[in-house]
C-alpha cells in the first residue's frame, strides 16, 4: 500500500505467512548456510576481539559457533586485521570449526579487500555500509571496487545501512524533496525513508555492477523498536532480497534482551526477516555467547526453529518450600545446552524435547505430564518425594539427597532411548533403583 505521497505505508504483511525472498548461499568448504528462500531464519553473531589478535579471535569464534551461531562476523578495519584473517580461517579449519566468517568493512573496505586478496578469499561474505565508504564519485568508485572483489571471489554481500552513519547526501536530497511536498512529512518519516532508499539504491547499484540478486542481503538497522518495525515493514514491501534483522545497539542486560525481543518478534510474526543478530552489550567480562542464546530463544519461543531442549519451570510462590526446584531447573537447563554440541549430531530431533521442573503439586504433575519428561518436586506440607513423568506417564518416584543427580541421569537415558539409534539406546532406570512408590 502506498500513501498519497508515494511512500509505502507501514502495515503488516500478513501474520503467520513467511515473506517470499530470493535465496542467498554463504559457503565455506562443504558448509553451506542458506539465507532467505525456503531456509529457516539464521542466527548470527559478531566477535568483539581485536581481529589482529589471532588467538583471541579464534577462541571467540569457536565459542560463538559452539553456542550455535551459524555465521560469525569479524571486524576488518586495519591492514593488520586483514593480514590476520587467513590465519584465523586456517586455525579454525584445523580445529574443525567450519562456521563461515563475514568481514565487517567500514571506510577503508575497498582498500583492504583489494590489497589483501587472501583476506578476501578467507571470508565467506562481506558487509558493506554504503553510508561511510566515501562521498560523491569517490563513494561510487569505492563501492564498485568492493563489489568487483565480491564478484571475483563469488561472495555474497550484506548491504547494511545504519541509522548512525546514513549517507548524508541522500538524506539531504530526500529532505529537499520533502520540503517541496504539499504536505511535508515529519523529519523522522524522512529518515526512515532515507534508510530504505539507501539500501534499495545500493542494491540496484550492485546489480548494475554485475553482482547477482542472489548474492545480496539487505539490512536497515536502527536502535529504537518502533523505528525498526516501521522501516523493515516498508523495506519488505519494496524488495524481495533476504533481510537481516537486529537493533543496531540493543543495550545491556534485560533492556537489550527485551528491546530486541519486542522488535524482532513483531517482524518475525509478520513473516519478515531471514537472519538475525541480537546486538547485546556484554557486561564487563560477560559471555559473548549470550547474544546467540537470546536469538535462538526468540526463534524457538515463537515456534520458528528448535535449537535445544526447553525447560519449563514455575516461578515459585508461598507453596514452594525451598529454592531447590530453581537450582534443579537451572542445572538441567545448563546440562541440556552443554550436551547439545554432541547431541545435535548424535540424536536428531532432541532439540524439540521439553523438560518440566516444577515446585509443588498445584501445577507440577500436570505440567510434567505435558512435557516429554518432567519432575514434580514437593512443596510446603507435601510428602518429601518427587514423582517423575515420562511421555505423560508416571515413571518413578525419587527420594533423598541425590534427586538432582538421579533426575539428570533419567533425562540422559531418556534422550538416548528416544532419539538414539538401536545401538545407542539405554534402558530407563528402574523404579527400584531410584526409590519406587
Amino acid at each position: 500500500m502506498m500513501s498519497e505521497d508515494g511512500i509505502a505505508a507501514d502495515r503488516p504483511v500478513g501474520a503467520g505467512s513467511r515473506r517470499s525472498t530470493r535465496g542467498v548461499r554463504v559457503v565455506w568448504g562443504e558448509r553451506v548456510v542458506a539465507i532467505g528462500g525456503d531456509a529457516p531464519v539464521v542466527v548470527q553473531s559478531m566477535t568483539n576481539t581485536d581481529t589482529a589478535d589471532v588467538i583471541a579471535t579464534v577462541v571467540q569464534v569457536r565459542e560463538l559457533a559452539q553456542a550455535g551461531s551459524e555465521l560469525v562476523r569479524i571486524t576488518v578495519n586495519t591492514p593488520q586485521a586483514a593480514e590476520a584473517v587467513p590465519e584465523i580461517r586456517e586455525r579454525l579449519d584445523a580445529i574443525g570449526v567450519d562456521v563461515p566468517l563475514v568481514g565487517d568493512f567500514h571506510y577503508n573496505g575497498h582498500k583492504l579487500l583489494t590489497r589483501y586478496p587472501d583476506c578476501a578469499r578467507a571470508l565467506s561474505k562481506y558487509r558493506i555500509n554504503p553510508g561511510n565508504i566515501g562521498a560523491g564519485s569517490r563513494r561510487e568508485d569505492n563501492f564498485a571496487q568492493m563489489i568487483e572483489v565480491a564478484r571475483e571471489h563469488s561472495r555474497p554481500v550484506r548491504i547494511g545501512v545504519n541509522w548512525g552513519s546514513l549517507d548524508q547526501q541522500l538524506l539531504a536530497r530526500l529532505m529537499d524533496e520533502n520540503a517541496r511536498r504539499a504536505r511535508p512529512l515529519d523529519a523522522r518519516e524522512v529518515m526512515r525513508e532515507a534508510l530504505v532508499t539507501s539500501a534499495l539504491e545500493s542494491a540496484a547499484a550492485a546489480e548494475s555492477l554485475g553482482l547477482g540478486p542472489d548474492a545480496i542481503v539487505l539490512s536497515t538497522k536502527v536502535s529504537a523498536v518502533q523505528d525498526l518495525i516501521a522501516v523493515y515493514r516498508r523495506l519488505s514491501e519494496r524488495a524481495d532480497y533476504p533481510l537481516h534483522l537486529g537493533l543496531t545497539e540493543a543495550g545491556m542486560g534485560s533492556k537489550g534482551i527485551v528491546a530486541s525481543t519486542a522488535a524482532l518478534s513483531v517482524l518475525l510474526q509478520e513473516g519478515i526477516g531471514d537472519t538475525i543478530r541480537i546486538s547485546l552489550t556484554p557486561e564487563p567480562g560477560g559471555d559473548r555467547t549470550r547474544e546467540v542464546i537470546v536469538g535462538q530463544e526468540i526463534l524457538q519461543s515463537m515456534g520458528l526453529r528448535a535449537f535445544t531442549p526447553q525447560v519449563v519451570a514455575c516461578p515459585g510462590c508461598g507453596r514452594t518450600s525451598s529454592t531447590f526446584f530453581q537450582t534443579l531447573a537451572d542445572r538441567i537447563q545448563r546440562f541440556l545446552r552443554e550436551q547439545m554440541p554432541v547431541w545435535r549430531a548424535r540424536y536428531p530431533g532432541v532439540e524439540s524435547m521439553q523438560v518440566a521442573v516444577m515446585g509443588c503439586v498445584v501445577n507440577g504433575p500436570g505440567e510434567s505430564r505435558h512435557a516429554d519428561i518432567g519432575i514434580s518436586l514437593p512443596g510446603s506440607g507435601e510428602a518429601p518425594v518427587a514423582p517423575v513423568f515420562v511421555d505423560g506417564e508416571r515413571s518413578v518416584t525419587l527420594k533423598g539427597a541425590q534427586i538432582a543427580e538421579e533426575f539428570q541421569a533419567i533425562v540422559e537415558s531418556y534422550v538416548a532411548r528416544r532419539y538414539g539409534t538401536a545401538l545407542e539406546q539405554a534402558p530407563t532406570p528402574q523404579a527400584s533403583a531410584a526409590g519406587s512408590d
